[in-house]
């Protein structure tokens, strides 16, 4: 069955209707839950439900010189419900962290239409439990994330985006390690292969973001390239590595693992999060499957959704 709920309300009674009748939820249109509730400038907080895009809810806060501090794949596309439910993040993680650093209340529908919720409107509250964890990243296995409440920053006045051309992996070690050990503070730094947006015969590209005050980023901008950096970039090599038709696949390391990773690999096409450990690539070899308390998901599974209507657990 495929819910197209037009309100929160909707969606709690086709739920409870879809579980009595023990059928599967094959998927879930949010998109008509696309409000934002409330959004309190001085207090840097929204709430808005899970239906609209990331990039719709970027533009209504960006007309306050504030934003969620997330860029996440195709987000134009992407909703807050996608967003969350599958933990998406994108090459400023490195600076800004995950999105649940910035959940600070959410509601969810669980598989028998009840509505749950936790948190609260502002930043330090202890109200309920923290389902937010629980839920974030659970891709709709255990209930529908309806709406959720978001603390902001203020949209940095600049941002610039160094390139490092690396020749090799040891170079791109070398650089990694002289970025971390020098007073740079990078909201980006990523590794990749990405041809198309290199335009000498170097095989690798160091990307290096920085964002902050005019003064700070044209400090860091030009540190930075006394390390070896050329040019100034984007980071469309992100949106076009994701683009490709085939599947990604992801390994996590240590940071410190990253490169010798990446070399164990092969030839593959990849861009990695230098500064997380987080490697998307293409080919090769697949990902060791994580060991995964299984026990205790199937006790979550039981106590959410005991006649599975939804989605299956993470494996």
């Amino acid at each position: 069955m495929i819910l197209t709920p037009s309100s929160l309300k909707d969606l709690a009674r086709g739920l409870a209707h879809t579980h009595a009748l023990g059928e599967k939820v094959e998927a879930v249109d949010l998109r008509a839950l696309n409000r934002v509730l409330e959004h309190a400038p001085e207090d840097m907080t929204v709430i808005v439900e899970a239906g609209r895009t990331v990039a719709a809810l970027q533009a209504d806060l960006a007309t306050r010189g504030q934003w969620l501090p997330v860029d996440p794949p195709d987000a134009d596309q992407m909703t807050i419900e996608t967003l969350l439910a599958t933990n998406q993040s994108g090459p400023r993680r490195y600076g800004y962290g995950v999105i649940r650093d910035y959940v600070i209340g959410i509601k969810v529908v669980l598989a028998d239409g009840r509505v749950a919720k936790s948190g609260g409107r502002v930043v330090k509250n202890v109200a309920g439990y923290d389902l937010a964890k629980l839920f974030i990243g659970s891709r709709r296995s255990l209930g529908v994330i309806a709406e959720a409440t978001f603390k902001l920053r203020p949209l940095p006045e600049a941002e610039e985006i160094v390139c490092l051309p690396c020749e090799s992996l040891d170079r791109a070690n070398e650089l990694i390690d002289a970025s971390l050990e020098s007073d740079l503070s990078p909201v980006v730094l990523d590794l990749h292969n990405c041809r198309s947006t290199i335009t000498d015969q170097s095989p690798l590209t160091l990307v290096q973001g920085f964002a902050g005050t005019r003064e700070e980023v044209e400090w860091q901008s030009a540190k930075a390239r006394e390390l070896g950096g050329s040019e100034s970039g984007a980071l469309d090599y992100d949106q076009q590595f994701r683009g490709d038709s085939n599947a990604v696949q992801r390994r996590s390391v240590l940071p410190s693992q990253t490169v010798e990773t990446i070399r164990a690999l092969g030839a593959v096409p990849f861009v990695a999060r230098a500064g997380n450990g987080l490697i998307y690539y293409r080919g090769g070899p697949a990902p060791p499957k994580p060991e995964l308390p299984a026990k205790l998901a199937r006790r979550l599974k039981d106590a959410f959704d005991p006649k599975r209507i939804l989605s299956e657990l993470p494996s």
